[in-house]
């Protein structure tokens, strides 16, 4: 039996890099993307192909069931065991001058996708009593940082629905956790000032896409059974 894994925002960076390591484990990885069907092919094709496309935006609720709908009607005998919701921007700015839409964009994107895309495949995984969900959280929703008080406000809240669903589920063997990186080298960071800000990483350096999405390999694993309701952090050891 086929084993499927739905990685939201599949299509560049650290949603590339865990749909890569996730068909290296053997899964048949649905990558899911909002436009970018270029990049969302490369992923495929950096895959061996062992996976397929699905379009929509997380943010659209009926377009999200809409899209998970068609893929289960196409296929009847499997179901989606792991979901990672990856999908998520950033609009940043200080709050007294931010617009009311990069504040709705950033929260939907990340808060609502999660509950959007997860919702629908919870019935099939409790069904078949096993599921595994990784949610991408991130150092802002922990700490909270200056100038994104909307993607921590998310990040945050992603942080707070992980632990609460976990406890929901885990009698039917559902684990539910965030992985929540600091700097990682993307091109959502190539922007900052990767010198000044290596000063604050014990480590030193940005972290690779590649070690993030090793870590939700290893938590969406049959060994990681007894770790649910989590908020794993890989930031080189930034916890100032």
């Amino acid at each position: 039996m086929k084993r499927y894994a739905l990685v939201t925002g599949g299509s560049r960076g650290i949603g590339r890099a865990i749909c890569v390591r996730l068909a290296q484990e053997g899964y048949q990885v649905i990558i899911n993307y909002a436009s970018n069907e270029a990049e969302a092919k490369k992923t495929l094709e950096m895959m061996d192909g062992n996976g397929e496309l699905l379009p929509f935006d997380v943010s659209d609720a009926e377009q999200t069931q809409a899209a998970l709908s068609d893929w289960q009607q196409r296929h009847p005998d499997d179901y989606i065991e792991v979901v990672v919701n990856n999908a998520g921007i950033r609009r940043d700015n200080v709050m007294a001058l931010m617009p009311q839409d990069d504040w709705h964009r950033v929260v939907d994107i990340t808060l609502s996708g999660f509950f959007n895309v997860t919702q629908p495949l919870l019935p099939a995984m409790q069904l078949h009593r096993f599921g595994r969900i990784v949610n991408m959280a991130s150092v802002s929703g922990l700490k909270g940082l200056p100038g994104q008080t909307n993607y921590s406000a998310a990040k945050g809240g992603i942080i707070a629905a992980t632990k609460a669903l976990a406890q929901e589920v885990a009698r039917r063997g559902i684990t539910v956790n965030a992985v929540a990186p600091g700097f990682i080298k993307t091109d959502m960071t190539e922007a900052l000032d990767e010198a000044a800000l290596k000063k604050m990483i014990p480590a030193n350096r940005f972290g690779t896409p590649e070690e993030v999405a090793d870590l939700v390999a290893f938590l969406v694993s049959p060994n990681a059974g007894y770790i649910t309701g989590n908020v794993v952090s890989i930031n080189g050891g930034m916890y100032t």
